[in-house]
């Protein structure tokens, strides 16, 4: 929908929390090939389970301090202390669990890294490296089958719906319903029309 300054918008963004507004004109939904910036995302979306991502998004700054800037290395190697100090940081969200998973699944990602080459190159496998354009949807066979993927190498908080809603983050799926958000080095494709079976919900691995 266009909004008041002229700019055509998701009718969920918060015009008050300019914060809110910036990351979505300036990266929801925009394709992310490097690690570092999947790695982060992945954890956020993590930590959105049973929120609001608004709620995750203002403490954007704080979970960055707090993990070490997403340093892969340094999350996948966290100490018991540094595990008891997150968990008293005010500035994030202080779930035990949701802490510990970070830990585990900065593991995994580190193991997918090795096997792949790069996460980018995993994640963006199962669609061919197309962009799948849908809107108004939680989840759908490709996040249930990279969420049983990830769950079958360990991963923790990542269901259906969160893994959807990391792949609207990352750019895999574009849930804009303006398509000027893409960039253009991608094909486009309806969904689930892509040359690959794992788009479809199969095995891949």
């Amino acid at each position: 929908m266009q909004w008041a300054d002229g700019k055509i918008r998701c009718h969920w963004v918060n015009l008050a929390n300019t914060t809110y507004l910036r990351y979505h004109d300036d990266e929801w939904g925009r394709p992310v090939h490097d690690d570092h910036m999947l790695f982060e995302m992945l954890i956020l979306e993590n930590f959105q389970a049973g929120l609001t991502w608004e709620c995750v998004l203002n403490k954007r700054e704080a979970f960055r301090r707090a993990f070490d800037g997403f340093d892969l290395r340094k999350v996948a190697s966290y100490s018991e202390e540094k595990l008891t100090a997150l968990q008293a940081d005010s500035g994030i969200i202080r779930n035990r669990l949701k802490i510990r998973a970070a830990v585990v699944n900065a593991q995994v990602f580190q193991k997918i890294q090795q096997e792949w080459g790069s996460f980018d190159r995993y994640l963006w496998h199962w669609t061919d490296e197309k962009i799948i354009q849908e809107v108004d949807k939680v989840s759908s066979p490709l996040s249930d089958a990279i969420s049983k993927d990830l769950k079958k190498r360990g991963m923790k908080f990542v269901g259906s719906i969160i893994i959807y809603a990391y792949l609207q983050a990352v750019g895999v799926i574009n849930a804009h319903k303006s398509i000027r958000f893409l960039n253009r080095k991608h094909s486009i494709t309806t969904p689930y029309k892509t040359s690959r079976p794992e788009t479809l919900g199969l095995p891949v691995l």
